[in-house]
This record gives structure tokens, C-alpha cells and sequence, in this order.
């Protein structure tokens, strides 16, 4: 087999999104080639009870998940496993299909590990993504709904998008995430206030039991951040996804001057911000960590600090399949180093 550096300078000739395209297209292929499929669960799927927990009553193999954004359509699912991910979140879904912002809109920073895109929620719509994941669900692993409003739907109207998700989605995915974080759909972060907030998780948790988490930005004042996930928590949401994509484009030489950027170079900016939200309400909601997160020492980190899982995608495409892998047997072998039997007492050991 091809290592993935090799295969890598291979895709990085393409361009981002057109590599990305093809990567799906292998995705969605290799679940027929049930010998090739196999191989890979048995070398990246790490079967570890210390690594297994329950949450809300879902179980989670390991405490790796892929993040919203690369399987937008629900394409991509049954592959998930050979990629060694605990569980999967597609989306961003919107209700009716939309193409999303002009091309080009990824680009890569091969030096810093990092991407930058303005997508836009380029999804098929709720009633194809729903075809698509009835035809997986339930899964092996659990699966998140990343969903979030059209483009052309006004913040006056934003709530009623939300709810048709919601009533699409809840009994096809195991938990929901409201996405209003997203850099790249105008005005959607305007959504990020107490009354939108407020309004939004009152109404969800009338529609659904299953869980349902806020997504924020790390762009925000750190204390307004807090405040915002307190006030998301006390309305009714399962817990927070800290973070989405950076406009801080000072983080990248020569950044484009739109979209968001992520992977290494969002990695601090997510870890503060993630610890200050955990400061806050660690042990009274579930977090999620995600940005930046590449590495079993990363994630250790962000374990200790309070998450209870951990979400990775750009790391991806610089470390290939095997990331995964590497970030559960690494973390296993820091828990042996440091004495703990499973993965629960690690989550939050900083803060006890």
C-alpha cells in the first residue's frame, strides 16, 4: 500500500476542494471493497474498553469524532470506522439545498498545517442528506447532525429553519448540533446572543430528547463566550462544541481576508477558549473540544481540561488515515504513564 505521504503529494496538486472531492469519492467507494474496508477497521479502529464511554446514553467507542464539515451530505458514513473515528458528525445541513459561496473558496497552508475555507454550508438539503443517512442509521458508531439556516433565510425566520432540522433529524442521528458559528453565511453569527439562544433551546428541547449541543465561534470575548454557553445550558442544551473556524487571519501570512481558518493554526486560540468555557461549566454539561487537534498529546490536553470528547478533520488532511490511530494509542499510553484506568478519570483531571 501507498503511504500517505506519498499519496499526499499526489492530492496536493489538485486543488483543496477538488482533492477533498476525490477523498469522498474513495469514501464512498471503499465500503464495497469489503477485504480493502476490513483491513483498514482492524488497523485504525482502536477496540480499548479504557477508551469506551457513555453519554446521554449513547456509547462512544473512543473519544475521537470527526467534525462537521467534510461529509456535508451524509455520503461518507460507513467508512468512518476504517478511518479508526469513535463517532461522526455530518453536516452543516440547511433546509433547502444550497451551492454554497464562489470558487475558490479552500485554500491550504501547507507550512502551518492549516486550511482556510469559506464554503457556506454547500450541502444537497435536508430531504436528500435525510435519504442518505436513512439508509445507515442506526449506525455502529454514534452520528451527530451539524445543521444550520439558508443562506437567504433572515434572522427574523432563522428560528423556523432550525425547527424543520430538528424534527427531520432527531430520529436519524444520535445527537444535533446547532451550528451559528459558521464565518462563511452572512449574518449567521449575529445569532450568537442570549435571545436567539434563549428561544432557540426552549424550542428544541420541546421537539427532541435526544441531545442537542451549541457550536460557538472563537472569535468572541472570551467572558460574552462563557455567558453565552451559560445561558445556551440553562435553556436546555446538552453541552457546548468549542470551537468553529477563526477570522483571525493574523494567524496565517498572507491569509485570504475571508472564510474561516482551521486546523494548526487555530490550535491555541481553541485551546483558551475551550478552557475558559470549561472553567465555567465543566462537570455541569458535556463539552466537546475541536480546532486544532492533530496529535494523542493535543487531545490529552484537551481531555484533562474538561472534554469528554474530542472532534478532529483538518489534521486530516496533513496526517492522513493513520491520525486517528495514533491519537487513541497515544492516548492510551499517557493514561498508563499517568496511572489512569479509564478515559473518565481522565476528563477534567485538571479541574479536580
Amino acid at each position: 500500500m501507498f503511504s500517505y505521504k506519498t499519496l499526499k503529494k499526489g492530492l496536493f496538486l489538485f486543488h483543496p476542494e477538488t482533492a477533498h472531492n476525490l477523498a469522498e469519492t474513495a469514501l464512498r467507494l471503499l465500503p464495497k471493497c469489503r477485504l480493502l474496508n476490513n483491513y483498514l477497521v482492524n488497523r485504525n479502529f482502536i477496540m480499548d474498553p479504557k477508551l469506551n464511554q457513555e453519554i446521554y446514553g449513547i456509547k462512544f467507542p473512543n473519544p475521537v469524532g470527526l467534525a462537521a464539515g467534510f461529509d456535508k451530505n451524509a455520503t461518507m458514513i460507513k467508512s468512518m470506522m476504517a478511518l479508526g473515528f469513535g463517532f461522526t458528525e455530518i453536516g452543516t445541513m440547511t433546509p433547502r439545498p444550497q451551492d454554497g459561496n464562489p470558487k475558490p473558496r479552500m485554500f491550504r497552508y501547507p507550512k502551518l498545517n492549516s486550511v482556510q475555507n469559506a464554503m457556506g454550508f454547500n450541502n444537497k438539503g435536508s430531504s436528500q442528506v435525510l435519504m442518505n443517512l436513512k439508509k445507515v442509521y442506526p449506525f455502529s458508531i454514534p452520528i451527530g447532525a451539524n445543521i444550520g439556516k439558508n443562506k437567504t433565510t433572515s434572522e427574523e425566520f432563522a428560528l423556523q429553519d432550525y425547527k424543520i432540522l430538528i424534527r427531520k433529524f432527531e430520529s436519524f442521528s444520535d445527537y444535533l448540533v446547532i451550528n451559528i458559528s459558521s464565518p462563511n453565511t452572512p449574518n449567521l453569527r449575529d445569532l450568537q446572543n442570549e435571545k436567539f439562544i434563549t428561544e432557540l433551546f426552549s424550542m428544541a428541547k420541546e421537539l427532541t430528547s435526544k441531545p442537542i449541543f451549541l457550536k460557538i465561534a472563537p472569535d468572541m470575548e472570551t467572558n460574552a463566550a462563557v455567558e453565552l454557553c451559560k445561558t445556551a445550558v440553562e435553556a436546555g442544551a446538552s453541552g457546548i462544541i468549542a470551537t468553529n473556524t477563526t477570522i483571525d487571519y493574523s494567524l496565517v501570512p498572507n491569509a485570504q481576508d475571508f472564510g474561516g481558518l482551521s486546523g494548526a493554526c487555530l490550535k491555541e486560540k481553541s485551546y483558551e477558549m475551550f478552557k475558559a468555557i470549561a472553567k465555567e461549566l465543566y462537570g455541569k454539561t458535556v463539552l466537546i473540544s475541536v480546532g486544532g487537534i492533530s496529535d494523542a498529546d493535543e487531545a490529552y490536553k484537551r481531555l484533562k481540561a474538561g472534554a469528554s470528547l474530542i472532534q478532529a478533520y483538518t489534521g486530516m488532511i496533513f496526517e492522513g488515515p493513520s491520525m486517528v490511530k495514533n491519537i487513541n494509542e497515544g492516548v492510551l499510553e499517557l493514561m498508563k504513564k499517568e496511572g489512569f484506568n479509564n478515559i473518565s478519570e481522565v476528563i477534567g483531571s485538571d479541574l479536580k
